[in-house]
């Protein structure tokens, strides 16, 4: 997919991936006790409404990066609507190459964006950022179960042809220097009310597109949500919840 096109095509929506604030919400609360005033990263943030979540739930100040900058113009509005402006930097830059100092995080959040980096990669990437034993809290789409529909396998072989199930992220995680504290799956809701059902709405509005990169984003994303929707028990976002092992 192009990048830009992409990009143009979920600008201004509520998420750019699946999930939700209660699914935020019960990461965040799984997750061992954090140290007052824990130092936060969300990498890949997009629109930041997981960003949002932490401000309000941590009281605590939240590093956003992300590489589009409208993305972090809309976090920036809401985060002032809000009343968080005080608690959110939105700061552009690669999360492959976030810039932040090693050991400078007690907790790292990602959501919906690790797969641009793959798994493992992304992991032992971002570990170096953590203090010791700091916590990160991922999410990732994974195969659910080991009876795979032939449609939906041959989808992520060329979508994303690295993409495991949560037993073998597991294990990445543990080979990329995590200890796994727990997972669970995303419900179905994560990915339709505030992501699929808006995204949709999107493509009708951009079927006579002239751009031809974006008229074959959103045939493919028009593909995507059908794939879903036919074979949601197959595979989903989990939600990884890891310590940095020292």
């Amino acid at each position: 997919m192009a990048p830009d096109a992409l990009f143009r095509l979920h600008e201004g929506l509520p998420r750019q991936g699946p999930g939700s604030d209660a699914c935020t919400r019960e990461a965040l609360r799984r997750l061992p006790p954090l140290p007052p005033q824990p130092r936060v990263a969300d990498l890949g943030c997009g629109s930041g409404r997981p960003t949002l979540v932490l401000a309000e739930a941590l009281g605590s100040r939240i590093v956003a990066i992300d590489i589009y900058q409208p993305y972090l113009d809309q976090l920036t509005k809401e985060a002032a609507r809000r009343g968080l402006g005080h608690l959110i930097e939105a700061r552009r830059a690669d999360m492959a190459s976030p810039g932040l100092p090693p050991g400078s995080l007690d907790l790292l959040w990602s959501e919906g964006a690790i797969f641009v980096l793959g798994f493992a990669e992304g992991l032992a990437r971002w570990r170096p950022l953590l203090a010791s034993r700091g916590l990160a809290a991922v999410t990732e789409c994974s195969w659910l179960t080991d009876d795979r529909p032939a449609e939906a396998v041959r989808f992520f072989e060329s979508a994303y042809p690295a993409m495991g199930s949560i037993a073998d992220n597991m294990v990445r995680a543990e080979a990329a220097g995590f200890e796994a504290l727990g997972h669970f799956v995303l419900p179905p809701a994560a990915w339709w009310d505030a992501y699929y059902t808006p995204l949709a709405l999107r493509l009708e509005e951009l079927r006579s597109t002239p751009d031809p990169e974006l008229r074959a984003i959103v045939e493919e994303t028009g593909r995507e949500i059908e794939l879903y929707r036919r074979h949601d028990h197959a595979y989903g976002y989990v939600f990884y919840l890891l310590r940095r092992r020292d």
